[in-house]
């Protein structure tokens, strides 16, 4: 039953995610938190890191191509569980065997497939406009693959466990203001290593930043690791963190959703 269930949600979350691409509103909705970010670093671009000869604005990008994935990934579920919640459809779901699985799995594959897809909407202008994003190796695309599919899976649990204990999207605006304004403490657009001590620590406690690290650790080169903590792309602590998000997303996301499939 579970497998029926499964693979029921992977066609049910291609079809949404086909939907979803063919509407032209709704992508530019999750590519426009991009697009302003993006212009203004563009025009930063004469500027260089400090103590690097290195442009600022190139720089910042990586940041904000992973605060692209933590939002997409994280907002795209809490938006469509709780919406959902409203509607009934989440109720329906209960109704049929496997329907709680199978919604679930749709949920997941539609936004895994459209925060992929934003991030290479986003990721490819990039290239072409800021200096010194390195695309050109395999080891770049394989350290952004590995690095967005675990943060993936550290924060869609996180959108679902959101998305089933507010009550509207309109609670989820806020949720999004929080997630702006924890990446500006968090590196996304100047090294974390110029602000205080103690918003440092508070940055690593979140996905958002060691999202952020890895993305610059793939997509610049290595002498710009002089300007992280510990002058070092710190990747095995990318996968502890992420790791540890994912395990306690897992482990808290089941218990809340049946409690609000019951209710």
């Amino acid at each position: 039953m579970t497998t029926v269930a499964v693979q029921a949600g992977v066609r049910r979350g291609w079809i949404e995610f086909r939907q979803s691409v063919s509407s032209w509103g709704e992508l530019v909705g999750w590519v426009w938190p991009s697009i302003i970010p993006l212009a203004l670093l563009f025009a930063l671009r004469g500027n260089t890191v400090q103590g690097i000869d290195f442009s600022i604005g190139s720089q910042a990008v990586p940041g904000v191509l992973g605060m692209n994935v933590v939002l997409t990934g994280l907002m795209g579920v809490a938006v469509a569980l709780t919406m959902d919640q409203m509607d009934g459809t989440l109720l329906r779901a209960k109704a049929i065997p496997g329907g709680t699985v199978g919604y679930l799995t749709g949920k997941i594959v539609s936004q895994t497939a459209m925060t992929v897809t934003i991030l290479l909407i986003v990721l490819v202008p990039c290239a072409f406009l800021f200096d010194g994003i390195e695309l050109g190796s395999a080891s770049s695309w394989l350290t952004m693959l590995w690095l967005v599919l675990l943060g993936l899976l550290a924060t869609l649990p996180i959108g679902a466990v959101l998305g089933s204990v507010l009550s509207s999207p309109q609670t989820l605006s806020f949720m999004t203001l929080l997630v702006m304004g924890l990446a500006m403490i968090s590196g996304v657009f100047f090294p974390v290593t110029s602000l205080p001590e103690w918003l440092r620590w508070v940055a690593q406690v979140f996905p958002l930043y060691w999202m952020g690290l890895g993305m610059r650790s793939a997509l610049l080169p290595d002498a710009l690791a002089a300007a992280e903590i510990g002058q070092s792309w710190r990747t095995l602590e990318t996968v502890g963190v992420l790791g540890a998000w994912a395990v306690l997303g897992f482990v808290v996301a089941p218990v809340v959703l049946r409690k609000v499939v019951r209710r």
